[in-house]
């Protein structure tokens, strides 16, 4: 997953992949997004979880689908990011 974690989008939007974590806010997920980078002393790679809130106009994306979320404008406080597709549904 770390692969596609922070890829640009052709429009020079961010884009990342993750895990719904909360769905419970309307029109409104939580999405954690997984990245592992290498630590520049010790050689290993360190796992970091960053959560981010999106935004889900038909509150079709559920807990522990794997989401692609895309960067826009603030729409609230927290919220800059905007579901773009429900990769996969969790089972």
């Amino acid at each position: 997953m770390s692969d596609q974690a922070a890829a640009k989008v052709a429009s020079g939007k961010k884009e990342f992949v993750g895990i719904v974590k909360s769905d419970k806010m309307d029109k409104t997920i939580v999405v954690a997004v997984v990245t592992k980078t290498l630590h520049p002393l010790y050689k290993k790679y360190i796992t970091q979880t960053k959560k981010v809130k999106a935004h889900d106009e038909a509150n079709d994306a559920k807990i522990g689908d794997r989401v692609r979320v895309v960067e826009c404008r603030p729409i609230s406080k927290e919220k800059c990011w905007k579901l773009a597709a429900v990769l996969e549904r969790a089972r």
